[in-house]
Order: structure tokens, then C-alpha cells, then sequence
């Protein structure tokens, strides 16, 4: 972990602000906000409802325009693409087949058809759905329609994978399973990956890094390396003894702001 952090960081963000108006009302959503993330690290991302954490997801992507601060996004030179972003519901176009679905973001590339489909096949080949390229997301369950659209994000290879509560919508066995999955996937690919969940075990058991965001605007109250080696076994004590003690730092921050904070 310390040999990840002494790299130079693929996202570094200093002072971060986001805020808008709306009906004559300027609501503040980020409020100086400062995150490295280095090179191949799994940070994950937990707040309560409302405190930025999606937002700021957006604003990697472009999406979101910040009012203050710097964003510096700067993956290797080889990647064909910096960051790819999964979003909690899956997205998926019901008149594609899944082999189509998972070659949508390569159209815009300069890659033939036939590499298309070989990098879509890979993909799912990679989310262990190879066999399934040629049904339609009817046809799949909640957990598999969610591989797809990992599948999708890993298909155009991105230096950076964002997701944004990918597991929050599944069943405990289905979520429990796809971080397994995605464990195998990080190890496998080296991906960086910024992981929002309002799940704190989750965090604990995935991350190498867990940053908390507080208030109403946003910023970061807490932040924890998970030094727990990996392989990792669920439910084992020292991750559910972290896991307490960021609920604790995360309930004495929000105590001393005078804030609700639903873990």
C-alpha cells in the first residue's frame, strides 16, 4: 500500500467547491475538498444520502462543472481512455443484445468491427459471461445485467473505473458475489478504482482506502487504510473492527458539526 501511495497520483484534487442556484437559492453540494488517488489503488468513497458523493463522480467525468478548486486527472499515457464510470442501475438498451450493449462505447473508437467484438468478448469473457453475448438484458437476472454493464466499462479500457453504488440495488447473496468478482477483476486488470457506497463493511471489505464525506456541503471527515492483507475473509475481525471504528470517527465528526449521519 505504501508503494502505491509514494507513486505520483492518477487523480489529485485540491479544494474542490460545486454549487448551484436554483430559484434564486444557491445551494452548496462540495465544499473544499482535497483526494489523491495513486496509480492501481481501490479507494472507496462512503457518505450519508445528499453529501456529494455521486457529484463527485460527475465532476471526474465532465459531467458536473466544479465552482472552485482543481481537478487533475492524469492516467497513463497508454490508456486508450481515462476513466469509464458504472452507475447503480445498469443502463442497459433493451434493443441491443448484451454482445451489442458491451461494444456501445467502442463505436466512437477508431477499432474495426471485428475488434470491437473481440474487445466486447473479452470483456465479458472477464465477467464470466461469455456464453450469454447473445441474449437480450430481459433475459438476465439483476447481478448479471450489472456484469454487463462492467463489462461495457472495462470493454473500452479505461486507466480508471468508477462506480457509482454499483451493488446498492442487489440482493445481499447477488451483492456479496459481484464484490468477489470485482475483487478477481481489480487483481486480474491492475485497474484504479473510486468505489462510492454508502456501505461502510463494503468499503472496509473491498478498499484499500476508505474516505468519508460529511456535512451539508460536502468534505472529507474521515480517512482509514484498510492494511488487512488479501486475500480477505468477510466478516473476519479485523475488518469488522475497522469497520467500527470509521462508524465512530464518522458519528463523533458528524456529533461535533451537530449532523445526522445514517450508518
Amino acid at each position: 500500500m505504501e508503494a502505491l501511495r509514494a507513486k505520483k497520483p492518477v487523480i489529485s484534487i485540491r479544494g474542490l467547491g460545486l454549487s448551484f442556484v436554483q430559484d434564486g437559492r444557491r445551494t452548496e453540494v462540495l465544499r473544499g475538498l482535497d483526494l489523491d488517488v495513486a496509480p492501481g489503488e481501490f479507494v472507496a468513497i462512503v457518505g450519508s444520502s445528499g453529501v456529494g458523493k455521486s457529484t463527485l463522480l460527475r465532476v471526474l467525468m465532465g459531467l458536473a462543472r466544479p465552482t472552485g478548486g482543481s481537478v487533475d486527472v492524469s492516467p497513463d499515457a497508454s490508456a486508450e481512455r481515462a476513466m469509464a464510470l458504472v452507475f447503480q442501475d445498469a443502463r442497459l438498451l433493451p434493443w441491443r443484445r448484451v454482445l451489442s450493449n458491451v461494444c456501445l462505447g467502442l463505436e466512437k473508437t477508431k477499432a474495426s468491427r471485428s475488434e470491437r467484438v473481440a474487445r466486447a468478448l473479452k470483456a465479458l469473457t472477464l465477467v464470466g459471461l461469455r456464453d450469454f453475448a447473445d441474449r437480450w438484458p430481459y433475459q438476465l437476472s439483476g447481478g448479471q445485467r450489472q456484469r454487463v454493464a462492467l463489462a461495457r466499462a472495462l470493454a473500452v479500457d479505461p486507466a480508471i473505473l468508477l462506480m457509482d453504488e454499483p451493488f446498492s440495488a442487489l440482493d445481499v447473496a447477488t451483492r456479496e458475489n459481484l464484490q468477489d468478482e470485482l475483487i478477481r477483476i481489480r487483481s486480474e486488470t491492475g485497474k484504479t478504482i473510486l468505489f462510492v457506497t454508502h456501505d461502510i463493511d463494503e468499503a472496509v471489505y473491498l478498499a484499500d482506502r476508505v474516505v468519508a464525506l460529511g456535512g451539508k456541503p460536502g468534505e472529507v471527515r474521515a480517512a482509514r487504510v484498510i492494511d488487512v492483507p488479501r486475500p480477505r475473509k468477510r466478516g473476519a475481525w479485523a475488518l469488522s473492527e475497522i469497520s467500527r471504528e470509521i462508524k465512530a470517527e464518522i458519528a463523533a465528526e458528524a456529533a461535533a458539526a451537530r449532523e445526522d449521519w445514517v450508518i
